[in-house]
Formats: C-alpha cells, sequence, structure tokens
C-alpha cells in the first residue's frame, strides 16, 4: 500500500508520495512512486502511483520507452487531458495484459492508479486522477485534490485547511501533517516522503525534495502537532451529561 496526494492550486501545483511497499509484514522495501516528465521551459509532468507495484512500474517504464518513439507520448501531448488519457489507456493495456497472461481465478488484484498533474505552456496546470479502469477525473476549485492510497487517515486534516486559493507553503505543512497521521496509523505506509512543487507559469527544472526519518523540519512538525492536538483536546469541555 501507499499514500500520495496532489494539490492544484491558485498558485501552483504540490505533488507527495510515500515510498513504502510491502507484501506483508517481513517483506518491506522502498520503492519511488513519484515519477516526473519533464522538457525545460515547456512542460512539467508528474506521476504519482498506488497499487500493484509490478503494474504501475509497467505503465512508467513503457510511458517512458514511448517518449523516444514516434507515437504518442508524455514528450508530444499538447495538452494534460491527453496526458491523462495516454496514462489511462496504457494503465488498461497492461492491466488486461497482465491478467489475461496470468490466466482467470488466480486472485491476484492488476489494479493500479495514478494521479497525473503538471502543466504544458500555453494553458493552466491541471490534475487528473486515473483509476484502474483507464477513466479519470479532473480537479477543480471545489475539489482542488485527490488522494490515492492509504487516505483515510490524512484526509481529516486537508478536508479541513485545504482550499483552492491556499498558499502552496501552507499546503505542503498539511500535506506533511496528513502523512504524519497516517504513518502513525498504518504501517504499510512510511518514509521517506517525495515532495515537490510547481509555481504556476513557472517552467524551472523540477526537484523533487525527499523526507527522511532525520529531516529536522518533520520531526519538529510531528513533535509540534501532536503537541498542539494534546493541547486543544485539554482545553476541550467536558459534557453535562457525563
Amino acid at each position: 500500500m501507499t499514500y500520495c496526494v496532489g494539490m492544484n492550486l491558485a498558485h501552483g501545483l504540490l505533488f507527495a508520495s510515500d515510498s513504502r511497499t510491502n507484501a506483508g509484514v517481513d517483506h518491506i522495501a522502498t520503492f519511488c512512486k513519484m515519477h516526473v516528465f519533464e522538457t525545460g521551459g515547456e512542460r512539467l509532468i508528474v506521476l504519482l502511483n498506488a497499487g500493484n507495484l509490478a503494474t504501475t512500474q509497467s505503465v512508467v517504464s513503457l510511458l517512458r520507452a514511448r517518449c523516444n518513439g514516434d507515437g504518442a507520448s508524455l514528450q508530444s501531448v499538447r495538452s494534460l487531458y491527453e496526458a491523462a488519457e495516454l496514462v489511462g489507456t496504457t494503465l488498461r493495456e497492461v492491466i488486461t495484459r497482465d491478467a489475461s497472461e496470468a490466466g482467470a481465478g488466480q486472485g491476484v488484484d492488476f489494479g493500479g492508479s495514478f494521479l497525473v498533474g503538471g502543466q504544458i505552456r500555453g494553458e493552466a496546470p491541471r490534475l487528473f486522477n486515473v483509476y484502474p479502469q483507464g477513466n479519470f477525473i479532473e480537479a477543480s476549485e471545489d475539489t482542488p485534490y485527490f488522494q490515492i492510497g492509504e487516505a483515510k487517515y490524512g484526509k481529516p486534516i486537508i478536508d479541513r485547511v485545504i482550499r483552492y486559493d491556499t498558499p502552496l507553503a501552507d499546503a505542503a505543512k498539511c500535506t506533511l501533517i496528513s502523512f504524519d497521521s497516517t504513518i502513525r496509523s498504518n504501517l504499510s505506509v512510511g518514509l521517506p516522503i517525495d515532495l515537490l512543487q510547481h509555481h504556476r507559469d513557472r517552467f524551472s527544472p523540477a526537484a523533487p525534495y525527499r523526507i527522511t526519518a532525520d529531516d529536522p523540519y518533520f520531526n519538529q512538525l510531528r513533535a509540534s502537532w501532536g503537541c498542539g492536538l494534546r493541547s486543544v483536546f485539554a482545553e476541550l469541555p467536558g459534557a453535562d451529561w457525563l
């Protein structure tokens, strides 16, 4: 399992993903779930993935290989909509192929999902949630963020804080608190966290930031958040009927 967050806000985009995969309590590994496709000064497309690791790795590998061919690729699509369409088509292709080769009734879940976001010069930043079936939905001002993977533990803080006009710095802080809540409640999500911000219309080189267990800011944030929660809880009034 994994946890990924994508946000499309007034000032730009934010992406974050954990890097833990596991097939049982005694088989835990680290794999990056953030994949950047970039053409300097022209386009930035970021993929975050959750689900079957073999499926999602195959999808990313095919998408990278096809960037060097003559057909449609993430380097040639004219819009983020076309990028989401291409990822959905490739995802459906891989799932159909692998399920067919494995045969029916094997009990293997080949499903995977992607967040696809970025900006191509000439259009505004966009963000899509691509489902295992290959179809997708787009983020809007009313719903400016998506989560995939183990989302339930980190959802409450994002629901309460994030709005379309939230500054990117505050969005990053909220996202990290969301990850801390998820990591504390679910062993299948863990550090390191990869985080990337893209400011609207700035096509500077993409530089994902990796947050490890000894990152001083993340440790200060999670300690302050925990202390603040306990402090607020202590100040809440008791019920008269208890």
